[in-house]
């Protein structure tokens, strides 16, 4: 029984249910209509035959009509003969009745669906056996007589053409969809391109950058042996303020190849996350700084600043928003708290990732909490000595 409806989707249920709900309400009037009703009607002219049969097998033989279009996916062709088979078969059998109430509808539906589905010469082949169809169900019908058929043929000429635009359409939006996709590759393709030759020139420049900035720390190096201790001591120091340099120009270049956007601005330190939550819409954030204040390795404090501002992105963009930044120096570690409403929509799982991974790769940790709408994190960067 599965097998047999594997296919069949909900709006074949809805259309088979209400045409076969229809041929079986008409079936019933025609068992039931009398004699006398069936003079009044000739004699008011709302029907133009008596009836030729009360049989109660109409009932079932008419809905042997409507339900096959439970399968017209499979194939509308096969679906419109069985339909004027039976449609023809109730007329040889029971003669005058009233059937167009239901069968015009059934008629219609098939010539929409078939025009949905065929092309070329099985369309033509469909929409004639949608034209019998039509004829079958008014030939000997007693309300409308087979003179109608010259009314209902351009009706389902109508309908046939409705079903024939909708097939158009749908197929012209299929190719527009299929064009956009190839047009998104083609793009991402170039847009790859561009980054791997960007990514090529970063490379040279790196190892140029490193030959050069190595060569200067070797021959200040070298410089520094023999001086005075103080004049040794202020060289050392410039040695290693150009260590530091080399070191954030080197961060530069790799987070580029590694496709991150960095600013082509001096490399940020906590010094500047008073000047980052003032960029913050919230009155409320505030930045409070506990233990002893000092400089801190510049990958230390590049991290730090990173990790505020990577969270500060998911926390509420409003004025009323309290938002607390607290940062605790010890001897070993730095340790960052951050607390706030989360801002509704924002990509909470992504900015975590990213704010851990950089507190990981200085060997430290991080921690987050959310709950009731309100996020708090906790990261310990240790600060080598």
């Amino acid at each position: 029984m599965s097998g047999a409806l594997r296919g069949v989707k909900a709006v074949d249920w809805v259309l088979a249910g209400v045409l076969t709900a229809l041929g079986v309400l008409l079936m019933v009037f025609d068992v039931r209509i009398t004699g006398a009703e069936v003079a009044q009607g000739i004699a008011d002219k709302s029907m133009v035959h008596t009836t030729s049969s009360h049989s109660p097998w109409m009932i079932p033989l008419f809905v042997a009509a409507t339900i096959p279009v439970l399968w017209w996916r499979r194939s509308a062709l096969v679906v419109t003969g069985i339909a004027i088979a039976v449609i023809a078969l109730h007329d040889a059998v029971f003669g005058w009745v009233t059937r167009c109430g239901a069968g015009l509808p059934l008629a219609l539906v098939l010539a929409f669906l078939v025009a949905l589905t065929y092309r070329g010469t099985k369309a033509w082949l469909a929409a004639g056996l949608c034209a019998a169809l039509a004829f079958a169900v008014v030939a000997v019908d007693a309300t409308t007589g087979p003179g109608v058929i010259w009314l209902v043929l351009p009706v389902v000429a109508v309908v046939y053409g409705i079903g024939w635009a909708a097939r158009h359409r749908a197929a012209v939006n299929a190719e527009l969809k299929a064009r956009n996709a190839e047009l998104a590759r083609l793009r991402d393709e170039r847009a790859s391109l561009v980054i791997s030759d960007d990514r090529a020139r970063l490379s040279q420049q790196l190892d140029g950058l490193l030959q050069q900035r190595l060569a200067q720390l070797s021959t200040a190096a070298e410089s520094a042996a023999g001086l005075p201790p103080e004049q040794a001591r202020a060289r050392l120091e410039s040695i290693e303020t150009d260590s530091r340099q080399t070191l954030d120009d080197m961060r530069e270049i790799v987070g580029l190849l590694r496709g991150e956007q960095v600013a082509l601005t001096p490399t940020p330190t906590v010094a500047h996350l008073e000047a980052l939550l003032a960029q913050h819409q919230s009155e409320h954030a505030r930045l409070t700084v506990t233990g002893q204040p000092r400089a801190l390795p510049a990958s230390v404090e590049l991290s730090a600043y990173r990790i505020v501002e990577h969270l500060i992105t998911v926390l509420a963009d409003r004025v009323d928003a309290p938002i607390a930044v607290v940062l605790r120096f010890d001897e070993a570690a730095l340790e960052i708290r951050v607390t706030g409403p989360v801002s509704k929509g924002a990509e909470v799982k992504e900015v975590i990732a990213r704010a851990k991974e950089r507190a990981r790769l200085l060997g430290g940790t991080l921690e987050v909490k959310i709950a009731r709408g309100r996020a708090g994190a906790v990261a310990q960067l240790p600060v080598l000595s």
